[in-house]
C-alpha cells in the first residue's frame, strides 16, 4: 500500500472539520506589503509577526535557515493549531491563508530532526471569530490507540491461522467444493486486518498479493497467496495442482503469525490507515481489479469495513473532541454497511459485475461520501511534537 504523507497546509483540512467553507481563505487579503516576512529557522521562529490583524489574511513565511522545517500558527497558550505549512525549505517564501480572532497566538517551529520553538506571543483585539482549530495530537497519545490496535490484529491473526488450516485441509483431502467454501472466511480474516497490513512487509504480498505486474500474470510462479488459490479454485485447477499455493500459503500465515511481535505499527501510520483501507477498498474490490474469480469482492469490502471502523474506534477518544464530522462520517460507515449487507444472500454475495446500475452507483457514492469524511483524521491526528 502506498502511504501518503499529510498535506502540506492543513488549513483546508480543519475548515473541512469544522464543516466551513473555504471561500473565506481563498478571498483573505494578503499580508500588508509594508511588512516582511516571518521569519523561522533552527535559532529563532516568528521573528517579523509586528502587525498581527483579525478576520481572513494571508501569512508570508520564509524560511531563514539552512534546513527545512515545519510551521504551526498555534493558540497561546493550549497550542491549538490554527494553520500549518509543512516542509519550508530554505530560502523559500510561502503563503499561509488563515483566520485569526481575537485571542493570542505564536508561530512554532519544527526544524527538520531538531527540537520545536515557539516564537513571540502576539495578541490580537477585536470581536472576529477565528477559524477552526485542531488541538494538536502527539506521539505519546497515539500509543495507547495503537496497542490495543495492535492487540486487535494479533487475534485476527489466531482467526486467520484457524481458518487458512480449514482451507488447507480441505484442498489437502481433495475436497474443493469444501475449500471454495472455506476460501472466503479465511480470506476475509485477513482483509478485517485493515490497518496493519503495511506493516506485514513481504508477508502481506506472499499472503494476498494479485498477479497484476508480474512478468506472466496469474501464472507467474510469485503469484501466491489466497488469490493464487482462489484462482485455481474458480478456474478448473484440480486438488493437486493447488496443494503447494495452499501450503505455501499456510506457510506464509504461520510465518506472520511468528513474526508478528516484532512488526510493530508506527503510530503516526494508523491515522493514515483509517482513510486508505477504504480507498484500496474502492480501487480494487469496487472495481474488481482484485477479484480472481469467486466474485467476492462486496463480502471483501465489508471487511476493509470492519478494519475501518476499529482503526475509527481506537482513535476516537481523540476524535471526539477534535472531529465535529465524527456522528457524520459514523453515520456514512452505517449507510455503506447497509448498502453492502443488502447484497449478501445467505452464504453468497452478488458480484459486482452483477449489480443493478443503481445499486452499484449508490454504494460507489456512498464510499466515496465516507472517504471525505475519514480523509481529516489524517491530518487531525497527525503527530506533532509540541516541546
Amino acid at each position: 500500500m502506498h502511504v501518503r504523507r499529510v498535506s502540506a497546509v492543513i488549513a483546508s483540512s480543519l475548515l473541512f472539520v469544522a464543516g466551513c467553507s473555504n471561500s473565506g481563505v481563498n478571498a483573505a487579503p494578503a499580508q500588508s506589503a509594508a511588512d516582511p516576512p516571518i521569519q523561522l529557522s533552527t535559532s529563532h521562529c516568528g521573528e517579523g509577526w509586528a502587525h498581527p490583524t483579525a478576520g481572513p489574511q494571508t501569512l508570508s513565511i520564509t524560511n531563514t535557515g539552512t534546513t527545512a522545517a515545519d510551521a504551526d500558527v498555534i493558540a497561546v497558550p493550549g497550542g491549538a493549531v490554527y494553520g500549518e505549512l509543512e516542509g519550508l525549505a530554505p530560502g523559500v517564501t510561502r503563503s499561509l491563508p488563515i483566520t485569526l480572532g481575537q485571542g493570542t497566538y505564536a508561530i512554532r517551529c519544527q526544524p527538520e530532526d531538531g527540537d520545536p520553538i515557539v516564537g513571540p506571543s502576539v495578541h490580537i483585539a477585536g470581536s472576529a471569530k477565528s477559524g477552526p482549530a485542531a488541538v494538536p495530537v502527539t506521539y505519546n497519545d497515539l500509543y495507547g490507540p495503537t496497542r490495543e490496535y495492535q492487540d486487535y490484529v494479533a487475534g485476527g491473526v489466531k482467526t486467520l491461522l484457524a481458518k487458512t488450516k480449514t482451507l488447507v485441509a480441505a484442498v489437502d483431502r481433495k475436497d474443493l467444493k469444501a475449500a471454495k467454501k472455506a476460501w472466503l472466511p479465511a480470506h476475509l480474516a485477513y482483509e478485517k486486518l485493515g490497518a496493519a497490513y503495511d506493516t506485514f512487509g513481504d508477508f502481506g504480498d506472499a499472503i494476498d498479493g494479485l498477479p497484476q505486474g508480474l512478468a506472466k500474470g496469474v501464472h507467474d510462479p510469485d503469484f501466491a497467496g489466497f488469490h493464487r488459490v482462489e484462482y485455481g479454485l474458480w478456474h478448473g485447477e484440480s486438488a493437486a495442482s493447488l496443494r503447494s499455493p495452499a501450503d505455501r500459503l499456510l506457510k506464509d500465515v504461520k510465518g506472520l503469525k511468528a513474526d508478528l511481535p516484532n512488526e510493530d505499527m508506527e503510530p503516526g501510520d494508523l491515522p493514515l490507515r483509517a482513510h486508505e483501507i477504504m480507498e484500496n477498498t474502492l480501487q480494487f474490490e469496487l472495481t474488481e481489479k482484485a477479484d480472481q474469480g469467486s466474485g467476492t469482492s462486496l463480502a471483501t469490502a465489508s471487511a476493509n469495513l470492519d478494519g475501518t471502523r476499529q482503526a475509527v474506534e481506537v482513535l476516537r477518544p481523540l476524535l471526539k473532541s477534535r472531529y465535529t464530522g465524527l456522528p457524520q462520517m459514523d453515520a456514512d460507515l452505517d449507510r455503506v454497511q447497509k448498502l453492502l449487507d443488502a447484497q449478501k444472500h445467505g452464504d453468497s454475495w452478488t458480484p459486482v459485475a452483477g449489480l443493478a446500475t443503481s445499486d452499484r452507483e449508490s454504494i460507489d457514492g456512498a464510499v466515496g461520501e465516507l472517504l471525505e469524511r475519514l480523509a481529516p483524521i489524517a491530518s487531525i491526528c497527525y503527530p506533532r511534537r509540541t516541546s
